[in-house]
């Protein structure tokens, strides 16, 4: 592949149940939320309400402050093996790297920079904390507020822009993306999901065996 080609090469990366080993989002939501944010999430999965109307409602009912909310994501949440190891396999390649969640900026951002991993591209849930709870909102490319599609809207983005697009992934928000996608790598429900529909993918089990299956393509 020429220097050309390479850096028109874009990795489309989920965050959690993707570079975390568990949802943080949803930890955060067991140990704090103020109601059944439970119920909230069965209408989400049952496709009766949107992501972005999901997560408003239920972070609203985390009422807990910042300090301890970062300090809880610290104690709770755990990245797979070999993050570093990818992050800087993009960059010597030229491939340009961006975490793309349905999770929280505030977390995402806290959990990269303590393993050492700054000036990472994050889109995900613009948060911002009140009294009233957590107010959590997915911005557009163009600015505007999105409901739903966020992670797929973006890939159409880096797809407009001429990117050859690789995705990584673990859940169902993730498959539209992995069907734009030009190679998919895929662990849990995705994984799942790609073998049932005969959806081409790679799968994984840690973040080592992204880079390394990159080398093949």
């Amino acid at each position: 592949m020429s220097p050309t080609e390479a850096v028109k090469t874009i990795v489309q990366c989920d965050f959690d149940g993707t570079i975390t080993q568990q949802d943080v989002g949803f930890l955060i939501l067991d140990a704090f939320a103020d109601g059944d944010w439970r119920r909230l999430l069965r209408e989400y999965q049952e496709g009766r309400i949107s992501v972005g109307r999901f997560n408003t409602s239920a972070f609203a009912m985390v009422k807990e402050n910042r300090p301890n909310l970062i300090r809880f994501v610290r104690e709770k949440a755990r990245t797979r093996d070999g993050l570093p190891e990818l992050i800087q396999y993009c960059r010597m390649k030229g491939f340009r790297f961006v975490i793309v969640s349905n999770g929280l900026d505030f977390y995402i951002k806290i959990i990269l920079s303590d393993v050492g991993l700054k000036n990472i591209e994050v889109l995900a849930a613009q948060t911002r904390f009140s009294s009233g709870g957590i107010d959590a909102r997915y911005i557009g490319p163009g600015g505007s507020q999105l409901q739903d599609g966020f992670k797929e809207t973006y890939s159409r983005l880096f797809l407009e822009r001429g990117y050859r697009l690789i995705y990584v992934g673990n859940g169902p928000s993730d498959i539209p993306s992995a069907g734009l996608a030009h190679h998919t790598f895929a662990t849990g429900r995705l994984l799942a999901y790609c073998r049932q529909t005969k959806l081409n993918c790679m799968p994984f089990s840690d973040l080592n065996d992204i880079f390394k299956g990159l080398e093949l393509l």
